[in-house]
């Protein structure tokens, strides 16, 4: 499958048009590292290109995963405004320490320009009371052209219900799969709220998609199937940890 036959979206009211198919980084992850670092750096380099190769160019990292550096070596032979860039970071005072954490990660990532920052793991209902002066210097950073858009990785439902009608948010990251392996709740409750925010305009990146590695193969195809045709996600995302996975989802999506 070439990138010509991949779809580009538009991510809600925000405007940022990426790729249908996303290459995450993450899986199992967390003080700097995640299955795919813990490869090699070869192996998960390979994986990377092969993705954009095979014409995924939507790459999603994160701060606690430890893959800025990897992926900025993966893609630094090829156009920036070919491909889009997610990262994440948890909270962070403001001002200087927001600032230097971006100064860093644009640094890391060989990049001007973020195209989606999200506030990573958010999971209390009222998150954006907690967060709300983040928040504002995120959209400040936006409005500079540092980040082109913001939102949260919701790692609840409760807070995904909250997200789902905040107005500050763009892009919102969900859990979903039909089986309810590493969701948030079951589909049949999580669903509603993701209609929800997208008739609000936010734009939705669907992950755990293959349950972090725990559905089979059959379980795969089926989930697969079955998160395409929600009208309500935007962007499949799934983190591979080989080049195989990656010729498996592209057979099957």
């Amino acid at each position: 499958m070439s990138s010509e036959r991949i779809q580009r979206v538009t991510l809600g009211d925000c405007g940022l048009e990426v790729c249908r198919l996303g290459c995450g980084t993450g899986t199992v992850a967390g003080g700097g590292e995640s299955n795919q670092t813990r490869l090699g750096d070869d192996p998960f380099n390979t994986i990377l290109c092969y993705a954009y190769d095979r014409g995924i160019r939507f790459f999603d990292s994160a701060d606690a995963y430890g893959t800025h550096a990897h992926v900025a070596r993966a893609m630094a032979d090829r156009p920036r405004d070919s491909w889009q860039l997610v990262t994440k970071c948890g909270a962070v005072g403001v001002g200087p320490e927001l600032d230097g954490l971006i100064a860093r990660f644009a640094d890391e990532l060989a990049t001007d320009t973020i195209d989606l920052l999200q506030i990573h793991c958010v999971v209390d209902a009222d998150w954006p009371s907690q967060h709300r002066e983040q928040m504002d210097a995120m959209a400040e950073l936006k409005s500079r052209g540092v980040i082109r858009a913001h939102g949260v990785s919701c790692h609840s439902v409760e807070a995904l219900e909250a997200a789902a009608d905040e107005p500050w948010v763009d892009v919102i990251h969900a859990r979903i799969n039909p089986f309810g392996v590493a969701m948030d709740a079951p589909a049949d409750r999580v669903v509603p709220v993701l209609e929800r925010a997208h008739a609000n305009g936010k734009g939705i990146i669907g992950m755990k998609i293959f349950g972090q590695g725990g559905l089979n193969a059959e379980q795969r195809a089926e989930s697969l199937a079955w998160v395409s045709a929600l009208e309500c996600v935007d962007v499949l995302l799934v983190a591979f940890e080989s080049p195989a996975e990656i010729d498996e989802f592209l057979a099957k999506v």
